[in-house]
């Protein structure tokens, strides 16, 4: 039966007039699929149930998804349990079948309720497909007491209830207390207002501190420049190479281009900061920090 596009309606009529399969030719038909592979087996097994599946996608309309998504999903789950069902354990195919039906309607509700996951543990599953019946029972019940029941209590009751954390009963609250909005919405009916985005605060660097950040490099390389003076060609060789380049190379490269030793080449090195140091003493903080 097909399972891709069309009417929901003319899937249920089709379905509706599929064989209903008694408990010997069902397990026949299983044990085709299962030992032999027998795919057309496996088409008349799976057609007789169809209409078990659309009949509990239908159960799930209120969650807002399409009924051909819906009845898609649980065509779906169908073909799983044929593809597993067992015969040899001596339960019939349909009360198989529900779990996995209802496992792949429920994995595509969720995963279309929102933008944001809404939730991938059993606990979270649970609360978002029972978190406001079980909620409304238990307010039902405290009206008829005579009770008013805070939220604190209310949560706490609903993750007894539900046998779920309490962190998660809060975290499905929030989840289901809205659907979701576009950022490019506008705050006002105005055609002029501003739109939702124009609120959000700009995780990059703002223009006051881009001008510091400009103002402070070039301060420090005016600075460096002026503390170089302070050393003769190749004391200034050395910190550029050192200091400077993108790679800066080791003390061993520069021993061997100025034909002296690694040790030689790290005690000029030292003085030469020594130098700079001193040319620019009580100037800058930050210049100390970058030459340490």
């Amino acid at each position: 039966m097909a399972l891709d596009a069309g009417d929901d309606r003319r899937l249920s009529r089709v379905a509706m007039k599929a064989e209903l399969l008694d408990a010997e030719t069902e397990r026949a038909l299983a044990y085709a699929w299962r030992d032999e592979r027998d795919e057309a087996a496996l088409h008349r097994l799976i057609t007789a149930y169809m209409r078990l599946a659309i009949s509990m996608a239908s159960k799930f309309r209120r969650y807002g998804a399409p009924m051909n998504d819906l009845i898609q999903e649980a065509g779906l789950g169908l073909m799983k349990a044929a593809d597993k069902f067992d015969p040899d354990r001596g339960v019939r195919f349909s009360t198989y079948a529900v779990w996995w039906i209802k496992a792949s309607i429920q994995d595509y509700v969720m995963r279309n309720w929102s933008m944001v996951r809404t939730g991938s543990t059993s606990s979270q599953k649970s609360l978002f497909f029972n978190l406001r019946r079980v909620q409304a029972r238990l307010e039902r019940e405290a009206a008829a007491q005579g009770e008013v029941l805070d939220r604190h209590q209310m949560r706490h009751m609903i993750a007894t209830e539900i046998g779920v954390p309490l962190a998660d009963v809060e975290m499905m609250e929030g989840r289901l207390s809205g659907s979701d909005f576009s950022l490019n919405a506008t705050q006002s009916v105005e055609d002029e207002g501003r739109e939702w985005i124009d609120t959000l605060e700009d995780e990059g660097p703002q223009a006051a501190e881009q001008v510091e950040d400009s103002h402070d490099t070039a301060q420090l390389r005016e600075w460096l420049l002026q503390s170089m003076k302070a050393l003769n060609d190749r004391e200034r060789f050395i910190v550029r190479e050192r200091k400077l380049r993108d790679q800066p190379r080791t003390l061993e490269s520069l021993g061997n281009e100025l034909s002296l030793s690694k040790e030689r080449v790290r005690q000029l090195e030292a003085a030469a900061f020594q130098k700079m140091r001193k040319s620019l003493e009580g100037q800058s903080r930050e210049v100390h920090e970058f030459l340490a």
